[in-house]
């Protein structure tokens, strides 16, 4: 395959379809959508064979198991998946969306439009379920896209094309609506960041490396997608039954995702009495503890401790693996998140208000929550139907990027034959 001709190609379709995207109506959208979630639904066994080729090919590869368990596409998985495409459907749509009209002394009227950004091309690791997600998000949002997903999901994800295509063309929509690259060779993504006349904008969603080399290489605006060095800080007036919970769930959950806690921060003054309980949670899960030495002498015993270096304060384990340190007071809490965090997502656990709201204000992420684990950052979860990914820029859009996040604004004025003088 000549790769410059068939990206170039994808492009060209991209730009085509990007124009009856974006004047289709939300009826014709919401039917495309709805029929790629019947389609979902009626082929799942289809979608898990080709699944299983590509869990197949993983292991034989010796891919890490948070990867195989971002590649899993199970039964929860795809009915999500179409629970995610009906939740954008029941969205309003904010194409066409008009703000902020005033009238000037010239006797104009001045506002915003809300419109599509044109051809979104995002580049993913390992998750099929982000295809879909990505294409409904789009395909409401009225923008064309271009999928670059990952080697290792390349057969489901070419199944889930297929019955994209085949809900978009069932709407009346150009099938070219959303593309995903057929190629697993890496040399399409330096195709497809280099094409300004074709792409809007990018976003990745992927490791350290893939970012950099993005930003690096490439000639297009970018959403970024960087890694989730996620804190839970325990506050010594936090409330322990609400404390366990939060900190068992923001690490145990699930260990490959973004919002994964990676560090606990606990105040000197409840230490002693938090670390033990949650060491017990955290044995039954073989969790590794890299404690500071102060936490090492309360959790001395536990068979999964070893020392924290400077390294493991900024590192994104996706793995059973925390970070424990102790923290004077909110005020070390707060400076050694702003120092070490990703800008993802930070939570505190407390019962004081005064302590929240500052914490609120002061730590410098995409998502910040009280009494609440870091697992919810999520565009599901906040009711967004689904995400493209979680911005830690912020610039244009920052946290999970749901519709909203894939629209620009546009100047609109209404005049009644006015002149300037």
């Amino acid at each position: 395959m000549d790769i410059k001709h068939y990206m170039n190609q994808v492009g060209q379709q991209a730009r085509t379809a990007s124009r009856a995207m974006a004047k289709a109506d939300t009826a014709t959208k919401n039917k495309a959508l709805l029929l790629i979630a019947a389609a979902i639904r009626r082929d799942a066994p289809l979608l898990r064979a080709a699944n299983e080729l590509d869990l197949a090919e993983a292991r034989k590869n010796g891919l890490a198991d948070a990867m195989v368990d971002r590649l899993t596409l199970s039964d929860k998985a795809i009915a999500t998946m179409v629970e995610g495409l009906e939740q954008i459907v029941a969205l309003a749509d904010p194409i066409g969306e008009m703000s902020n009209l005033k009238f000037r002394p010239s006797g104009i009227q001045v506002g915003q439009m809300r419109v599509p950004l044109g051809v979104i091309g995002i580049i993913y690791e390992a998750r099929p379920n982000v295809t879909v997600d990505a294409a409904g998000l789009c395909i409401k949002s009225g923008n064309a896209t271009i999928l670059r997903g990952g080697s290792e999901a390349i057969h489901c994800n070419q199944a889930l094309a297929k019955l994209v295509k085949e809900g978009l063309g069932g709407a009346g929509l150009p099938e070219n609506g959303v593309q995903v690259i057929a190629t697993t060779d890496r040399a399409a993504v330096g195709e497809l960041i280099t094409m300004p006349q074709y792409v809007d904008v990018i976003v990745p969603r992927g490791g350290k490396g893939l970012i950099e080399r993005l930003m690096r290489d490439g000639t297009v605006p970018m959403i970024k997608h960087l890694d989730g060095i996620c804190h839970v800080y325990i506050d010594d007036k936090a409330d322990i039954d609400k404390a366990l919970p939060i900190a068992f769930n923001a690490k145990c959950h699930r260990y490959g995702t973004c919002n994964t806690m990676e560090t606990l921060l606990v105040a000197r003054g409840i230490a002693a009495q938090v670390l033990p309980l949650l060491a017990k949670l955290y044995a039954d899960k073989q969790v590794e503890l890299r404690a500071d030495a102060e936490a090492q002498v309360i959790l001395a015993g536990y068979p999964y401790l070893t020392s924290a270096s400077e390294e493991d304060w900024g590192t994104e384990y996706l793995a059973p693996i925390l970070a424990v340190k102790i923290v004077t007071d909110i005020d070390e809490a707060i400076a050694h998140i702003n120092t070490y965090s990703s800008q993802h997502t930070d939570a505190i656990v407390t019962e004081d208000y005064s302590r929240s709201l500052r914490f609120l204000r002061e730590v410098d992420s995409a998502s910040v929550m009280v009494n609440a684990s870091t697992r919810f950052a999520d565009g599901f979860e906040y009711g967004l139907g689904a995400e493209i990914g979680i911005s830690n820029d912020k610039l244009h859009a920052r946290g999970p990027v749901g519709l909203e996040g894939l629209t620009s604004l546009k100047y609109v004025v209404f005049g009644h034959g006015e002149v300037r003088e």
